[in-house]
């Protein structure tokens, strides 16, 4: 038996970045709880879940048995859905008694992440606090559990609501709290919950890469400082040793996942810790859930080899770049969820345009040793550059409170400080460090990795201070006038890529946030799919049947998302140094 499923608790909560397979492994565990004799409910909060894919059952958001699986019952929570009827619980009540544009203003400060995140928990939090429930299941296990984001901004102070309806906090996620309808006593009580290792069990699910653990350490720590001490860590996915069958790209996949391992951060190592080798088999339906969760010693070589399929021609990044250079100037974001390769290939498009003679200043703010070791050298043409989050955040509270904080008193600045530790203010303090290198996007290129998201966009737009203060004091004067946010919005000024991997999660986490920066007026002008094995010419039945299940992946990108896309080849060789990063930029 696994040591995350050794004497559950009540709650099981699985967590992780998009495409680690916290579904398969939700699933996977319910299952073999049922077949131990206990009553499972199975619960998704994941806006792409698939659970009832999984098990062949149409779900929903209502309580449904499993025919399949005796003691086994699911429901999927809509996060968007929720969102909608929240929101419309917020704006509803004043629609034709405030101005238009205040009603506008509040729907978009309520279209972000936040919102879906606190609407889902507001979902699932009778779950966890429910006696009935509790009665009638002996495990509850959830798909996707709450971010530190969202239990942080439940744990700020209930004052904060008519602190910020007076106008006295600054820009910040707080909005979506404006809807809690239940008493604060019982998001307590179900944070409580949560926070006691007899009721939860935190199962961090991750893949063996040093982007991925570096990620998982963050969410272990951040979670942890708020209580939820109770955790356990899933190594998913590794590639078996057996199933290299002499291929060079699979063996220097399994090389990498050994060497990730080796090198984990130190505060994973102290986890109790599982690892789950790579299937070949499609997890969907009982029996392969049922495999998944079997011992290691007999997976050995379930592997077929995947019937050859005609190969089609993908358009490639180097093509996207020769488009870029074109313009001999402007901004390019990158944009995507966390562990999709943003760094990598932000370092690849810029160390490309400087190979050309092109000037570029390539800035991030993400860990400056990541984008070093990606660079692995100086060159030509080329300036790199690091925002650091924590310098930038603290500059910012500190600005913030010597201007508006300078005539409040003593409750008002206590919580003005409390809406500046919410989890939206590192974000805008980076967009503002970034606001300060855009400009020179009109001389040169700007290369951003890690941009603002989209959610992040639309806070600082919905609220507007600069942007239309900007617009009403310029606007009779017959001047010109250009703003952060107009030139994020100019298609001529900015390209935005958005980065995903050719997986079901990661390329719908990617149409979302192409909604997101929809909503804000920003237009992505192509979408990179990354690690792509289409190119590859592999041996492994186990990479030939990968292959063959990223390519519906591709074609949803092509066909319903992108209006350009480049597919970027998983390269045997780790994309390091100048030459490596160019190889990524060469045509197919």
């Amino acid at each position: 038996m696994f040591q995350f499923l050794t004497d559950p608790p009540p709650f099981l909560f699985f967590t992780g970045k998009g495409g680690v397979g916290k579904t398969s492994l939700a699933c996977a565990s319910a299952v073999a709880l049922c077949d131990a004799g206990k009553r499972v409910l199975l619960v998704s909060t994941d806006p792409a879940s698939n659970v009832g894919q999984v098990f062949a059952t149409t779900i929903g958001n209502h309580i449904t048995a499993i025919a399949a699986v005796p003691g086994l019952s699911a429901l999927e929570i809509d996060p968007p859905a929720a969102a909608r009827a929240y929101r419309e619980r917020i704006v509803g009540p004043v629609r034709g008694k405030l101005p238009e544009s205040v009603v506008r203003s509040i729907e978009e400060q309520l279209s972000g992440a936040c919102t879906t995140e606190i609407a889902a928990f507001d979902e699932f939090t009778a779950l966890l606090t429910d006696p009935a429930l509790l009665a009638e299941y002996d495990h509850i296990v959830f798909d996707t559990a709450p971010t530190g984001h969202t239990i942080r901004l439940l744990q700020l102070p209930g004052a904060w609501s008519e602190f910020l309806e007076q106008g006295k906090g600054d820009a910040s996620c707080l909005g979506p709290l404006a809807g809690l309808e239940k008493q604060r006593s019982q998001y307590a009580e179900a944070v409580a919950a949560l926070a006691d290792a007899a009721h939860t069990r935190l199962v961090l699910v991750a893949r063996a890469q040093h982007s991925t653990l570096r990620e998982v350490a963050r969410t272990h720590e951040e979670l942890a400082a708020i209580g939820l001490m109770n955790q356990q860590l899933v190594i998913n996915g590794l590639f078996p040793e057996s199933a290299i069958a002499g291929d060079g790209l699979a063996q220097a996949l399994w090389q990498r996942e050994q060497q990730a391992l080796s090198t984990m951060p130190l505060a994973l190592r102290a986890l109790a810790q599982d690892q789950i080798p790579l299937l070949a088999t499609n997890l969907v339906g009982v029996e392969s859930l049922r495999q998944l969760l079997q011992p290691c010693a007999s997976k050995g070589s379930q592997v077929s080899v995947a019937q050859p399929h005609d190969s089609v021609t993908q358009p490639d990044l180097g093509t996207l770049v020769d488009q870029l250079a074109a313009d001999g100037h402007g901004l390019i974001m990158l944009m995507g969820k966390g562990g999709v390769g943003k760094t990598t290939l932000a370092a690849a498009v810029a160390v490309e345009l400087a190979s050309r003679g092109l000037p570029v200043h390539l800035t991030t703010s993400d860990p400056a040793a990541h984008l070093s070791e990606t660079l692995a050298a100086s060159l030509p043409h080329l300036e790199v550059s690091r925002i650091d989050p924590h310098a930038e955040t603290e500059r910012y509270r500190a600005q913030v409170l010597a201007t508006k904080g300078a005539a409040l008193d003593e409750q008002g600045r206590a919580l003005l400080e409390e809406d500046l530790r919410s989890p939206c203010t590192e974000e805008i303090a980076v967009f503002q460090a970034f606001s300060r290198i855009i400009r020179e996007a009109g001389k040169r290129f700007v290369v951003m990795d890690t941009a603002p998201t989209g959610h992040t966009l639309l806070l600082l737009d919905a609220t507007g201070a600069y942007h239309r203060e900007i617009a009403r004091q310029m606007g009779n004067k017959g001047l010109h006038f250009t703003t952060p946010m107009m030139q994020l919005q100019d298609p001529k000024q900015t390209k935005v890529l958005i980065v995903t991997l050719p997986e079901p999660t990661p390329v719908q986490e990617a149409a979302n946030l192409q909604a997101d920066l929809r909503r804000a007026g920003i237009e992505p002008w192509a979408w990179l799919i990354n690690h792509s094995l289409q190119q590859a010419a592999v041996s492994s039945p186990l990479l030939q049947l990968r292959a063959e299940r990223q390519r519906p992946h591709i074609e949803a990108v092509e066909q319903l998302h992108a209006s350009r896309h480049a597919v970027v080849p998983l390269l045997a060789e780790e994309p390091v140094g100048p030459d490596a990063l160019r190889r990524l930029c060469q045509h197919h």
